[in-house]
């Protein structure tokens, strides 16, 4: 069974979303790939940092990437789109999107460096 498509971030641009979701498709169809995160968003007011490179087709509000709330621990796995659209940091400020952000790496590149150095460096 399908879930209900949910409304788009703002944080994230349309054609950002269609890729993602593009490389969600991709991998729900049974490829292997390691793909280039599509975006990166981040906390200004916190150390927090999310490197997305798909949203799952079956459930637009998950999310597949590169997780880092600032602990010294990141790590690959699903976030809730609609939890990040809620999450404030301790001055109250939204998450935004690096819009200077261009991949350089597939995503398993950008978590090897990041258990290495405790944080996500992009």
């Amino acid at each position: 069974m399908a879930w209900p498509s949910v409304e788009r971030p703002a944080f994230i641009p349309e054609s950002d979303y269609n890729e993602l979701l593009a490389n969600g498709h991709r991998t729900a169809g049974g490829d292997q790939f390691d793909p280039q995160p599509v975006v990166k968003l981040f906390t200004p007011d916190a150390q927090a940092t999310w490197l997305l490179s798909e949203i799952d087709p079956d459930d637009e509000d998950r999310a597949f990437g590169l997780c880092d709330l600032g602990l010294g621990m990141p790590e690959i796995g699903w976030v809730s789109l609609s939890e990040l659209a809620t999450l404030r940091g301790p001055m109250g400020l939204p998450i935004e999107r690096d819009e200077w952000f261009v991949a350089d790496a597939e995503l398993s590149v950008y978590a090897a460096s990041a258990r290495l150095d405790g944080r996500i460096v992009a």
